[in-house]
């Protein structure tokens, strides 16, 4: 497989920022003219990491390599920091990562890489804080992907947010507490593009948003949130996908089983393509 760590200026992180790219690799019974010169478009996945990661996390803790080698599948990886992936537009000179990804990666790719644009052969997985990246992109951009895989996280009811609900604003959580001051205050994040359960409730069954799936192990600290949000899926009559594992905790061990259920869920084919060794 071929691996392409690519730095840029970014206009929308205000920095030098790095991707990692996983591209198909030339079959051996191909000439290099043959394959390097056939204007093929590819799939490709956006793959996103979790708190503390970066761009390589996903290349060096899980076979996404080899799965991506398995599918001709392309594979694209942002570096997002602690971000939430949400704009932070008054941090140091900006950073705004959620409009990053669809404003300026996404054009960048489609034009220089040989990717399909298309929304049907375009997919977004992501783990834990990656996960609720996931889930913002696919319900606020349901145009831009066909399927969704949501790893180690859930949507939230933020109706419930308030003086009453530990662990959501509680001096201990500075990340709800930083993320909820940057968008303006409660109300503002409320009402914002950070509230996917209540836009998730808006499009069930209308057909619009991607297909979902959510997976999380039965020990992770955040399976009953998972569950909670599996319970509510039901009530409003949301069509997903639910993978679960008996004895597995927030951990690169689970990512890398459900990522290998994820690719199949979005449908691609397991043809052995990349070199074998």
């Amino acid at each position: 497989m071929s691996v392409l760590f690519y730095n840029f200026e970014s206009a929308y992180l205000m920095n030098n920022h790095q991707i990692t790219v996983i591209l198909p690799d030339k079959p051996r019974a191909l000439s290099p003219r043959d394959f390097y010169l056939n204007n093929q478009k590819y799939k490709v996945l956006w793959l996103l990491h979790g708190t503390f990661g970066d761009s390589t996390d996903w290349l060096r803790k899980t076979n996404i390599e080899m799965y991506a080698a398995e599918k001709d599948l392309v594979v694209v990886m942002p570096s997002a920091l602690n971000s939430n992936y949400s704009n932070w537009d008054s941090t140091m000179m900006g950073f705004s990562m959620f409009d990053y990804l669809t404003e300026e990666l996404m054009p960048l790719i489609y034009g220089w890489f040989p990717v399909s644009d298309k929304r049907e052969d375009n997919f977004i997985a992501g783990l834990s804080m990656g996960g609720r990246g996931t889930i913002k992109y696919a319900v606020n951009h349901p145009d831009k992907f066909a399927a969704a895989a949501v790893l180690s996280a859930a949507p939230q009811d933020f109706s419930k947010l308030g003086p009453g609900a530990p662990g959501l604003l509680d001096t201990d959580n500075p990340r709800m507490v930083n993320t909820i001051k940057n968008a303006g205050g409660l109300e503002a994040y409320i009402n914002s593009n950070e509230n996917v359960w209540a836009i998730i409730d808006k499009l069930a069954g209308t057909g619009k948003l991607p297909r979902l799936m959510f997976a999380c192990g039965k020990e992770d600290m955040l399976y009953p949130n998972y569950l909670a949000f599996k319970e509510h899926a039901k009530e409003i009559d949301l069509d997903a996908e639910w993978f679960e594992l008996e004895g597995y905790h927030h951990e690169w061990r689970f990512w890398d089983i459900a990522i290998q259920k994820a690719l199949t869920f979005f449908g691609l084919d397991d043809t052995q393509r990349g070199n074998p060794f």
